[in-house]
């Protein structure tokens, strides 16, 4: 019997340890991700044959592994089998595995060929964009972006505070609370992601791999953001929240953090859209290059 435990922040070393040669595709496999989203996920963790197995419960997918975290290719098989016995015992699992990116799923397939079965989580694609396009705004696909910007920048006195100090911190904390409200919606997404926000600023000393900008206007907080670096080629933004009373505070957030921050990275994850329309618009609005494709999986 494998046993699972919930994740933990003392956990955090340990996942690092296992993490830390694999260049991961998307953002689902960093810890910070996996610990401000454990409540909504009920994510779980054991060591199977020496990797790291994820569980999660999703409202619309089940319960479901995440691809194993170290594992020796030469165990794939082995622990595969094992998470499948689980699987077959327990009617919570829709899928064997979630989250699979295709390196894994070309894994699976040359370990048991036609057996497998995936589904592409379409809703659960990143987008994944060139942090120069992000940074210069150039050409005609940016232009109306880009103009945003520029009013922000024309039409505001400003400043830029990096997310360190308790003041800043109660600050970001406060406009978040006043953008929820704004939106009036009750819905459990919106809840689980205000505590994933308490989450990141409650330890932001302990996540130091975390990056964060707080906007001021005239002493007023205008907007905040919140990314990390996921490896060398990758960095991802978690969170964005502004006061839409400030003409064109989101492409100056986000243009501002990756230019400070992640300059030094290929790529910017800006992470799913859920399958919200309004989620899919303003993330397409940016043009990516690409749509890094996961997978649900059955054998």
């Amino acid at each position: 019997m494998l046993d699972f435990k919930p994740i933990e922040l003392k956990d955090r070393e340990l996942f690092h340890e296992y993490l830390k040669d694999y260049d991961f595709l998307t953002y689902e496999y960093s810890f910070l991700t996996l610990y401000i989203w454990r409540k909504m996920y009920n994510t779980e963790f054991a060591i199977v044959d020496d990797a790291i197995v994820i569980k999660k419960r999703t409202a619309n997918n089940g319960t479901y592994f995440m691809q194993p975290i170290g594992a020796d290719k030469s165990k794939i098989a082995d622990i595969t089998l094992k998470l499948n016995t689980l699987r077959k015992n327990n009617p919570d699992f829709k899928y064997l595995y979630g989250d699979v990116e295709t390196p894994f799923l070309e894994q699976l397939h040359e370990n048991f060929g036609n057996l497998v079965t995936s589904h592409e989580d379409k809703n659960n694609f990143d987008y994944i964009f060139n942090s120069k396009d992000l940074i210069k705004l150039s050409g005609k696909k940016y232009h109306r972006k880009k103009n945003q910007y520029n009013q922000f920048i024309k039409k505001y006195d400003y400043r830029i505070e990096e997310i360190q100090s308790p003041e800043v911190i109660k600050n970001c904390i406060d406009l978040s609370l006043k953008w929820y409200d704004y939106k009036s919606l009750q819905s459990e997404q919106l809840k689980n992601e205000q505590k994933a926000i308490f989450d990141i600023f409650s330890n932001i000393k302990i996540f130091n791999n975390i990056k964060g900008i707080a906007v001021y206007v005239n002493n007023e907080i205008a907007g905040f953001a919140i990314g990390e670096k996921l490896n060398s080629k990758m960095a991802t933004v978690h969170f964005e929240k502004g006061n839409y009373n400030f003409s064109g505070i989101y492409p100056f957030l986000n243009k501002s953090l990756v230019e400070i921050f992640f300059r030094d990275v290929e790529f910017i994850n800006l992470q799913e859209d859920l399958g919200l329309e309004g989620l899919r618009r303003a993330k397409s609005a940016y043009q990516p290059i690409k749509l890094e494709k996961k997978y649900l999986v059955n054998i």
